[in-house]
């Protein structure tokens, strides 16, 4: 290492120490996914930053989707994905898939590169533990034609309603970084696909996490300018929303930001996961890498 690279460190560790020590002892949910979970060198980076934050006396919670791998195994198998409102409609076949890639090689890929990085993952879902129970999710759509609302059956889709967090406690206490895959049983006997970031939303509100960053494929929420805007509170980000300044896809992505601050979450950061380290960048410097959402 050149002395260059040795001062460099040095100087982000100082101006570190203090936000480190902020956070100390306190829970950081952090929902992976998208474009960054498609890019091994920006994986190794992604873990390296989740390793440092249990280094640092922080304690991490990972939640991560999955949808692009879904999709490449369900063709594989030849089975088809019929798309409802935008959203998959998740059959009794489809679901195990769903729960096979989450759960399974999607869950023990991301456990193995934070392992890598000197820590102790664990690879979870909501059935373990009974951390996460669900219910189906009932989502309505406007005919834009005929203005009539209806009710979409997507099968296997979930919403939480209970989560209890003995597990995720336990965990922390022994050091461990739970990975957490959005499958959840529901109290009818069936198993249920969620939403990664609502998922994320609700194990985050039931610690009452001090952050939750979600990692997306943008800056965070941008002004009509198309400048990142640094920090909002609940009642500036349903302005934006009101005044169409927050538009398109990034109206859901606020929306659960909002719910999980009623939830118990003290912050909520949207942040791009492209970027490399986003999330030491976001916890450890002055001016963050986001947008945060407050109350």
């Amino acid at each position: 290492m050149s002395m260059d690279d040795s001062e460099n460190q040095a100087r982000f560790l100082a101006q570190a120490l203090p936000f480190m020590q902020a956070y100390e002892n306190k829970t950081v949910v952090v929902k992976y996914g998208g474009h960054a979970m498609g890019n091994p060198e920006l994986g190794r980076a992604f873990a390296r930053d989740i390793a440092l934050l249990k280094q640092s006396g922080i304690n991490p919670i990972v939640i991560h989707g999955g949808g692009p791998q879904i999709a490449r195994m369900l063709e594989r198998m030849g089975l088809e994905s019929r798309f409802e409102g935008g959203l998959r409609v998740t059959d009794e076949k489809t679901v195990e898939v769903v729960e096979m890639v989450l759960a399974g090689s999607i869950n023990k890929e991301i456990v193995a590169l934070i392992n890598a990085e000197g820590e102790w993952a664990i690879g979870l879902c909501g059935k373990d533990g009974n951390m996460v129970f669900a219910q189906k999710a009932n989502k309505t759509v406007r005919d834009p034609d005929s203005n009539i609302e209806r009710v979409l059956d997507l099968g296997f889709v979930g919403e939480p309603v209970e989560v209890d967090r003995t597990l995720l406690d336990l965990l922390a206490r022994s050091e461990m970084i739970p990975v957490i895959a959005p499958v959840a049983p529901g109290r009818d006997g069936h198993t249920y696909n969620i939403n990664a970031d609502t998922f994320a939303g609700a194990i985050a509100g039931a610690l009452g996490a001090e952050r939750l960053l979600f990692l997306t494929d943008v800056p965070g929420v941008l002004d009509k300018d198309k400048q990142l805007i640094k920090e909002l509170s609940v009642a500036q980000a349903r302005a934006l929303i009101a005044d169409g300044t927050i538009s398109g896809g990034m109206i859901p992505k606020v929306e659960t930001c909002i719910e999980a601050i009623e939830r118990g979450v003290r912050g909520v950061v949207i942040l791009n996961g492209k970027v490399m380290h986003a999330v030491l960048l976001e916890l450890l410097t002055e001016h963050g890498a986001g947008t945060l959402i407050v109350p």
